[in-house]
């Protein structure tokens, strides 16, 4: 069972309507005990950095997610999600993220270095570069388009932790892979068949991680 975490800062339904399409065992809940006996975490979210964390707190689930990693139960974060896994966004300056990854998150320049003027939030179909190597990415093509919503970006400390990059005026981290914690800036439940593969391939990660 893949535990989807209601958190009241969640595009829960999309969420929770792509992995039912994908005939995978879902709960969603913020049930502390329910999250840590699931085979795999989602993270979803839409909304501020710092309201999120608020709301992971007022229902204890920061630690259930330092528990969950620690245990190396396979975790996938969205959007906001991703965001949430690092250290700090310049959205909510003095909020502590959840900090399972070394990285920063950084606002979106309206301007380019050459001056064009760029539209924020973000929205839109970008391509992909993709490391050859990510489990979260097997079989995605390169050059792959992805759904983008966002006015907020990761910087990871870590070249390695990147799984896949994109561009919107600077260069964007896209997806993280760190052992079994993977996380996409983008929305893979609204990004058609590459969207659904990228979930399929984190099902396929969390029954490898009990078998």
């Amino acid at each position: 069972m893949i535990a989807i975490v209601d958190y009241d800062a969640g595009n829960l339904k999309s969420v929770e309507k792509a992995f039912s399409a994908l005939g995978e065992d879902i709960k969603v809940t913020r049930d502390r005990e329910e999250i840590l006996s699931a085979d795999g975490i989602v993270l979803p979210g839409v909304g501020s950095f710092g309201d999120a964390m608020n709301k992971l707190y007022e229902y204890g689930l920061v630690s259930v997610f330092q528990e969950a990693a620690a245990r190396d139960i396979p975790l996938l974060g969205i959007c906001l999600g991703l965001q949430l896994f690092f250290e700090s966004s310049e959205e909510s300056p003095g909020i502590q993220g959840l900090n399972l990854l070394p990285g920063q998150v950084k606002l979106i320049p309206r301007e380019t270095a050459d001056g064009q003027m760029l539209k924020i939030p973000h929205m839109g179909w970008n391509s992909l570069k993709i490391n050859p190597n990510s489990r979260l990415f097997k079989g995605i093509p390169e050059e792959s388009y992805v759904y983008f919503v966002h006015s907020y970006y990761l910087e990871a400390a870590e070249e390695r932790d990147v799984a896949a990059s994109t561009e919107y005026g600077v260069h964007i981290h896209a997806a993280v892979e760190h052992g079994n914690l993977f996380a996409c800036q983008f929305h893979p439940e609204k990004s058609s068949s590459v969207g659904l593969q990228i979930l399929k391939n984190f099902i396929d990660i969390v029954h490898d991680s009990v078998d």
